[in-house]
């Protein structure tokens, strides 16, 4: 994964116009969206919006645009294009989006676009769930911590995503409790025949019923995965066992998986 720094100074703020028709500030980028499912309900709970190209290029595509420059804009950018996608899909139940901490100089303030897209599309901005992946290298880990709190304190969801392959793992939840984790598919995957993967499972399952964290399983792609996982008290789920990511479209999930 490419290394971002962190910019000292503040970048200009971008108003939902701003991100959306700007001639400095056009990212070629749309976003698929994947559904998390709560298994004890058999019900969708919300949807992962995914960045991809304008014709649903995978994100390789996407990330190619990126560089220290742009970091903020882009980030802003797929904020506001997702509430608006989201929107326009007439998403009901909760949006997960992805953000990048390194591009967050003042939590407070770069919230404020965000909030503004809420506004402008109708999506309530409680429906929010924002996620940050722990494989993403972040320097200064009490400034991720600062973000986290700011964004629980304005009452939006938080979640830790790819939980267990990247650079803080348990040392950020002992800083930071956030209101689920992702645990990674790296994980997941064949933890039905690994004893080694279910013992550390069994161990983070048991660390977030502690400190009353919820617990999702991503990357399921086996039904095995799944009745394992179910068995040991996990009941959210995301992967292509229950449905692939729909580009611009949302997918259904089949009753007859759980």
């Amino acid at each position: 994964m490419q290394t971002i720094k962190l910019h000292n100074a503040e970048p200009q703020e971008l108003g939902c116009s701003g991100c959306r028709d700007n001639d400095d500030n056009q990212f070629d980028l749309s976003f698929a969206f994947q559904p998390i499912v709560r298994a004890s309900t058999r019900e969708v709970v919300s949807y992962e919006a995914l960045a991809r190209g304008p014709e649903g290029q995978g994100f390789a595509y996407v990330r190619d645009q990126i560089n220290n420059d742009n970091l903020y804009n882009f980030d802003q950018t797929c904020r506001v294009r997702a509430i608006e996608l989201a929107t326009k899909l007439n998403i009901k139940v909760a949006l997960n989006i992805n953000f990048t901490p390194n591009a967050v100089y003042r939590p407070e303030l770069c919230i404020r676009t965000t909030l503004a897209a809420a506004r402008e599309f109708g999506f309530p901005a409680e429906k929010i769930h924002f996620e940050v992946t722990e494989s993403e290298e972040v320097r200064e880990k009490m400034h991720l911590v600062n973000i986290f709190e700011t964004y629980k304190k304005l009452g939006f969801t938080t979640v830790i995503d790819d939980f267990g392959a990247g650079f803080s793992g348990l040392n950020l939840l002992a800083e930071f409790q956030p209101d689920y984790i992702k645990i990674d598919r790296v994980l997941i995957d064949y933890v039905d025949q690994r004893p080694a993967r279910q013992a550390i499972i069994q161990g983070v399952v048991l660390t977030c019923r502690k400190l009353n964290i919820d617990v999702l399983a991503e990357g399921v792609e086996r039904e095995e995965e799944y009745r394992w996982l179910a068995g040991e008290g996990i009941d959210l789920f995301q992967g292509y066992y229950f449905a692939y990511p729909g580009f611009e479209t949302l997918p259904e999930v089949p009753d007859d998986l759980f």
